[in-house]
């Protein structure tokens, strides 16, 4: 709880003690038994501010509330073959733990096409991902560490990025507007992996937009940023591409169905990952027990997305003009 005053909880926990039983109910599901820590995210987040720190997290209950954050887990996306299509587009998994427990989220950020569904779909993916973390891996990580853990790591792996992710800005966007409004300060590092030329020319246009706090987050890699990242995890939580890249483990070793099968356990992109699959199978369970195991309902959850702030609106147009200066030199 570093930087935040124990004095400022004190006065932020007082005014959230004045809302409505909704609001309260949701925000249970918010903190997950560590209140006190769930308050520092959003003072952090609203530069230790009590005053826009309780009105960001009061309407971040109230976007929970009116968009039925609270029952997002009871609503798989179906079938099974779309929400493979989904975990091929949009590449996200986790491949292990810190050794101080925090759980590692690998993003294919460069691979990622997010082209075989709608917006809407995408975004109720990415929702889940988010309280399935927070309410099912973050908790469990705190029991078996006995302490609070209540953030992340992220790795973006940037291989494959190409000018063509133009038009992939308008639900990067989106996404993370609904990531800084809704989920702040739920990552403690973003290791930036693989970056190529493109990368590097946007990075310099954005870097000086982001806040310091912001900045302070991000470390760009050299390479796979494989012995940089064993700093803080074991060999088994490297993200496969590291593995690949660092033992070639994927170039050959064993053959036939039993060896692809393994190939595909150990990508934690795919619906196979151990990660999803646990995932999927927890949604389709909480599904049954609310709704006493009627048929599933196929269809996306519409979210509303809040107003981008002035911040992240300077860096999207940033990011694409430095991008379309870089389409008209080729």
């Amino acid at each position: 709880m570093a930087m935040v005053s124990q004095e400022k909880i004190w006065e932020l926990k007082a005014l959230l003690d004045r809302v409505d039983e909704p609001l309260k109910r949701t925000f249970e599901n918010v903190h997950q038994g560590y209140p006190a820590e769930s308050l520092v995210r959003f003072l952090k987040a609203r530069e230790g501010n009590v005053a826009k720190a309780h009105t960001m997290l009061l309407e971040s209950l109230k976007w929970r509330i009116q968009n039925e954050i609270d029952s997002i887990l009871t609503k798989p996306i179906i079938p099974a073959d779309l929400y493979r299509s989904i975990r091929d587009s949009q590449l996200i998994g986790v491949s292990g733990y810190s050794r101080e427990g925090l759980p590692i989220f690998v993003i294919g950020a460069g691979m990622s096409t997010f082209d075989k569904a709608s917006v809407h779909y995408y975004v109720q993916s990415h929702i889940q991902i988010n309280e399935y973390r927070d309410r099912v891996i973050l908790p469990s990580a705190s029991k078996k560490y006995g302490r609070p853990i209540t953030t992340c790591f992220k790795i973006l792996d940037m291989t494959g990025l190409k000018i063509s992710s133009l038009s992939q800005i308008k639900l990067l966007t989106i996404i993370l507007t609904i990531d800084d409004l809704n989920y702040p300060e739920k990552t403690n590092t973003y290791y930036i992996a693989n970056v190529p030329y493109i990368f590097s020319s946007c990075w310099n246009v954005v870097k000086p937009l982001l806040r310091e706090r912001t900045r302070r987050k991000l470390r760009v890699l050299n390479g796979s940023g494989r012995q940089e990242l064993l700093e803080i995890m074991d060999e088994a939580s490297l993200p496969q591409f590291i593995k690949q890249d660092g033992s070639g483990s994927g170039s050959g070793s064993g053959s036939g169905s039993s060896h692809r099968s393994g190939q595909q356990k150990e990508n934690c992109y795919t619906l196979d990952h151990p990660f999803h699959q646990e995932l999927y199978n927890y949604i389709k369970e909480q599904y049954q027990e609310r709704e006493h195991v009627q048929p599933i309902r196929q269809g996306s959850v519409h979210v509303s997305v809040p107003d981008l702030p002035q911040e992240g609106t300077e860096i999207a147009k940033a990011i694409k003009l430095e991008l379309q200066k870089l389409e008209n030199t080729d």
